[in-house]
């Protein structure tokens, strides 16, 4: 296993988070690719992690956290850090120590460009970006948000870093009369979340005019300043759980009770 930048060769993996045989991950990369030319000239970094067998099997991506969600100065900010655990397509790379290679190659980048630290977030239930899973890394709890308890963790380099702290959400979506409204807020950096926005644009035109559908780009500084968050997906001002993905079906069943209301 080595740890490399992200090659041109290799692009199209990366979009779609390292699940390029999916097609529905397919259909939500071009988002990707849009966030990702976005950021490229503003500190994104990327770094994959390439099994003997010529499979790239891990990622991780981190950029300066003044472009992030996070509030914070001079440090760095991972967006996600992943090795391909699913059996279908490539097969599960877990627990062979991609993950931590791929956060020390990381660390080591960030302390080259002179960053003070280094920032992540997770959660406590055991599914990916495991809190417990920084903390053995040395990662240590800083802040706390929402429902489910996400954690923002961070590593400071220097005496004089500045701990960060979560962006609240600044506003939520307004309902609109006799219709149910659907709004997708999102800025494109992940495909899980982009796919969610495919199906559900896709299941609220099978209902006509009684749904609409708001879209709120925030890969745009000064709509994610407005908002406060940069993905979260709303029906009729219920936040909707998009991780993994809903399916169509789910999706389906939650707008038509919603339509059997009006």
């Amino acid at each position: 296993m080595e740890i490399i930048n992200l090659q041109e060769e290799y692009k199209t993996t990366y979009f779609t988070c390292l699940e390029d045989y999916s097609e529905d991950m397919k259909r939500a990369s071009n988002l990707k690719e849009n966030w990702y030319n976005e950021m490229k000239g503003k500190g994104l970094r990327v770094k994959l992690a390439r099994h003997e067998s010529g499979v790239i099997a891990g990622m991780v991506q981190y950029f300066p956290i003044e472009y992030s969600w996070i509030s914070g100065k001079d440090l760095y900010f991972i967006g996600c850090i992943w090795v391909h655990g699913h059996k279908q397509g490539h097969g599960n790379f877990q627990k062979q120590g991609m993950g931590t290679a791929l956060l020390k190659a990381a660390e080591e980048d960030v302390k080259s460009l002179g960053g003070k630290g280094l920032v992540a977030w997770g959660i406590p239930l055991p599914v990916w970006m495991k809190a417990s899973w920084f903390k053995k890394q040395g990662y240590k709890s800083v802040d706390k948000k929402g429902f489910l308890g996400e954690v923002l963790l961070w590593k400071p380099f220097t005496d004089d870093a500045v701990p960060p702290k979560w962006i609240k959400q600044k506003k939520k979506p307004q309902q609109e009369e006799g219709k149910v409204k659907i709004t997708c807020i999102s800025n494109g950096w992940c495909p899980a979340m982009n796919l969610a926005n495919i199906r559900v644009r896709e299941v609220a035109e099978e209902f006509g005019d009684n749904v609409v559908v708001e879209e709120i780009n925030t890969l745009d500084r000064d709509t994610f300043d407005e908002w406060g968050v940069s993905d979260i997906l709303y029906i009729d001002g219920q936040k909707v759980n998009t991780g993994p993905p809903p399916t169509k079906e789910k999706l389906r069943k939650q707008i038509a009770k919603k339509v059997s209301r009006l």
